[in-house]
């Protein structure tokens, strides 16, 4: 009877599939080489299965100019539509600009 509990936690465990969030961090002046970089970066790691998170850093005046990261957010959502839904929507924390996406 013990034995049977024990084998029936195992294959539970073995069902469980972990899921990691991965951060990545732009500015709102990131070049296009870099982005692309970060995109690929991204795809890859929702095909894996992981979540990733996107985090915008503001500095100094950059605070004025939050619409360049809005816009930068929205680029990043229109690229990773087919393969990835998002789980929160970009929002301000402080000084950046946060995001969640997650595999579809």
């Amino acid at each position: 009877m013990i034995f049977k509990k024990r084998l029936i936690k195992q294959k539970k465990k073995k069902k469980q599939k972990t899921v990691s969030l991965k951060e990545i961090k732009l500015r709102p002046g990131t070049e296009a080489h870099d982005y692309n970089f970060k995109i690929k970066n991204a795809k890859k790691f929702i095909t894996k299965g992981d979540k990733v998170k996107f985090t915008v850093k503001f500095k100094g005046r950059e605070m004025q100019h939050t619409q360049l990261g809005k816009d930068l957010m929205n680029k990043i959502i229109d690229e990773t539509k087919d393969i990835a839904k998002v789980e929160s929507k970009p929002k301000f924390e402080g000084r950046q600009m946060v995001m969640i996406i997650q595999p579809i």
